[in-house]
């Protein structure tokens, strides 16, 4: 990890500290409706105004609140929220990859449907494949696709070591996969099966479930 790294983590680690206390994160919730003086929230807070300056001087330090003079009242001040107060906040390691390749089973269902939705939501090239994979695309995922107004490339499916470079950000999307590839690295999402049921629910819900992961992951990948 290099310098820059390790001293983005600390921040991080200091601000999930600042906030674990209860009286800091109710302050921080009252800072994000607006700006308040140590009097007002004492008020607020019904606290003893030494106990009070310790948790603003922790916020202050932890970088996620400031303080400005009053223009008015010189002997006054105000706390804000820092601008960037919850940058970091949430855990995340950032990811360099040059593709992002989804990989199941069959290559039928849930890495065409995270390979679609990637394309959507990240400029980082992405491709699927499978361990086993089927003659053809499952029905359900393409109307599933078709309902959440996705366009499912009408691809065959494609086998893993036909697809698959060293240089691969690898995301398995069952559970079948990722057992059969322990020790090739990358990371998993255990999303179910949807063909199990064969239900429009199922892939809606299987739809909605690599949706969300996708999002959260595409924020986190840069192009290498």
């Amino acid at each position: 990890m290099s310098i820059e790294a390790v001293e983005m983590f600390q921040a991080r680690v200091a601000r999930h500290a600042a906030l674990a206390d209860p009286a800091r994160l109710r302050i921080v919730d009252l800072l994000t409706l607006g700006d308040l003086s140590p009097t007002e929230l004492q008020a607020e807070l019904g606290m003893p105004s030494n106990l009070l300056s310790h948790h603003l001087r922790t916020l202050e330090e932890a970088g996620l609140a400031t303080r400005r003079r009053s223009e008015a009242d010189k002997r006054r001040s105000y706390f804000r929220l820092a601008s960037d107060a919850f940058e970091g906040l949430v855990p995340g390691i950032a990811h360099d990859a040059r593709r992002v390749l989804f990989v199941c089973t069959r290559n039928s269902a849930r890495s065409q449907l995270a390979a679609a939705l990637w394309r959507q939501a990240s400029t980082v090239p992405s491709a699927s494949a499978g361990t086993h994979p089927a003659d053809s695309i499952a029905r359900g995922a393409v109307e599933a696709a078709r309902r959440h107004g996705l366009d499912l490339p009408d691809a065959a499916p494609r086998a893993l070591d036909e697809v698959a470079d060293g240089a691969d950000f690898i995301v398995t999307v069952c559970d079948n996969a990722h057992e059969e590839l322990i020790g090739l690295g990358g990371i998993h999402w255990s999303v179910s099966d949807p063909l199990r049921v064969n239900t429009p629910a199922a892939f809606d819900k299987a739809f909605e479930d690599i949706a969300h992961r996708v999002t959260g992951l595409a924020a986190r990948v840069v192009a290498a």
